[in-house]
């Protein structure tokens, strides 16, 4: 059984996500503070770690930058700030997702099935060789009736913002667009974020079409010094 360790000092949603999890045949450990659950995962490695940001004594945020020193075991942050600047740090300091309160637990044990299914398919490499070298195109669908994109045929489950960025590539496969292009397109008020907030939503991008892509290379690309290309 793969094996979750919860940092959260809410009983209710602790309590909740346990149920939901366990239902699901997972091994669940569960710490209040920040210090036992950073105690546990370093004597008890985990398979994923779900950490609350706004914990009584050390942060979320700290303890993964303490994981990610060692580790490169998955994180889930939970946490009860929307704001988009939390989302971009837990991102950039290693974090494979976040998660908003409230929440559907049913949704965060689907999000925790994928990041270990990532994390498994990075480790173990199922592509035989003649389909690395010449891989298939992953398939993009763009309905913007409903303003949706599917990957292979599965609905990506996507922010406003990654929806934006990806529709925004989509339109022009092949062209790279600067960060500053992107921020121009993607936001209504492109002087409040940063060049980091999109290499962090690209961050996410990549990994939500990784999970469904047939292909082994990333579908968006960097151009280093240039900006990102979709490439189909």
């Amino acid at each position: 059984m793969p094996s979750v360790l919860i940092v959260e000092d809410e009983p209710a949603i602790a309590d909740t996500l346990i149920y939901a999890l366990r239902s699901e045949n997972f091994e669940v450990t569960h710490h209040i503070t920040g210090q036992e659950g950073l105690e546990h995962f370093q004597k008890h490695p985990p398979d994923l770690a779900v950490l609350d940001i706004g914990l009584p004594d050390i942060n979320g945020f700290d303890i993964c930058r303490k994981i990610r020193e060692s580790s490169t075991t998955p994180v889930l942050f939970l946490t009860a700030r929307d704001s988009e600047i939390d989302q971009v740090l837990g991102l950039e300091i290693g974090a494979d997702d976040y998660v908003t309160k409230p929440f559907s637990p049913r949704a965060v044990v689907a999000r925790i099935r994928a990041i270990l299914r990532r994390a498994q398919d990075s480790t173990h490499p199922s592509a035989t060789p003649s389909s690395v070298t010449h891989p298939e195109p992953a398939l993009l669908d763009h309905c913007e009736e409903t303003m949706s994109i599917a990957c292979s045929g599965y609905p990506l489950d996507l922010t406003a913002h990654e929806y934006k960025l990806l529709s925004i590539l989509l339109a022009q496969p092949g062209r790279v667009f600067t960060r500053e292009q992107l921020l121009e397109q993607a936001w209504e008020d492109p002087g409040s974020a940063m060049d980091r907030t999109i290499d962090a939503h690209i961050k996410s991008l990549r990994a939500k079409l990784r999970e469904h892509s047939v292909t082994a290379a990333d579908t968006i690309q960097t151009r280093r010094g240039l900006g990102y290309t979709l490439v189909l």
